[in-house]
C-alpha cells in the first residue's frame, strides 16, 4: 500500500506540464543533433528513457516504485504484482527476464504517450525474439499491440490517471 511520503506520492504531485516541456526539449535537441551531425543517431535511451517511463507508469497506474536500478522489476502494484516498465520512442523494446506484469509505454518524438501493452509478462516473454548477445530478447511495438488486444480485463492493471505527457 502506498504510504504518505512514498516516492510514488511525489510522482503524482509532479508538475507534468514542465515534464512535458522538458521532454519535448530533449526530443528537439536529439533531432537537431541528428540534422547537424548527419550519419549519427542521437537517440534518447538508457536511464533517461527508462526512468521517464517508470515515473509516468507510477503516476498512471498508482505503482510504488522500487529503488532505481533494482534487479528484476521496477515497481509494485497495489495488488502486490511486481511490474516491469518499458518506455520507448521507437518501434521495439527488449526484456531480460520474464516479468510478473509488464507495462509498455510509447511516446513518439512528437505526440503523446500511449499504452502499448498492459498484461502478464509471460505473454510478451513467450512472443519475444531469441536471446541476443547482450542478454535481452527484443519484441516489436506492433507485436505488443497485437498481444495487448488478447489480454483479459482482469489481467490488466487498472489505469488510475491519464498519461501525464
Amino acid at each position: 500500500m502506498i504510504q504518505p511520503g512514498d516516492r510514488t506520492e511525489t510522482v503524482h504531485e509532479a508538475d507534468w506540464d514542465e515534464v512535458a516541456e522538458l521532454l519535448n526539449a530533449l526530443y528537439q535537441s536529439s533531432s537537431r543533433l541528428e540534422q547537424t551531425l548527419p550519419g549519427r543517431k542521437f537517440t534518447l535511451d538508457g536511464h533517461l528513457v527508462g526512468s521517464t517511463g517508470e515515473v509516468m507508469a507510477a503516476h498512471m497506474f498508482d505503482l510504488k516504485l522500487n529503488p532505481a536500478s533494482t534487479l528484476g522489476h521496477d515497481a509494485v502494484a497495489r495488488d502486490g504484482r511486481d511490474v516491469e516498465v518499458k518506455f520507448t520512442q521507437g518501434r521495439a523494446i527488449a526484456i531480460r527476464h520474464e516479468p510478473d506484469h509488464l507495462i509498455v509505454l510509447q511516446r513518439p518524438k512528437s505526440g503523446s504517450c500511449r499504452i502499448v501493452f498492459n498484461g502478464p509478462g509471460s505473454v510478451a516473454w513467450q512472443h519475444a525474439g531469441r536471446m541476443q548477445s547482450n542478454g535481452q530478447r527484443p519484441i516489436s511495438v506492433s507485436k505488443l499491440l497485437e498481444l495487448d488486444k488478447r489480454v483479459r480485463e482482469d489481467e490488466r492493471l487498472v489505469q488510475m490517471r491519464a498519461a501525464p505527457v
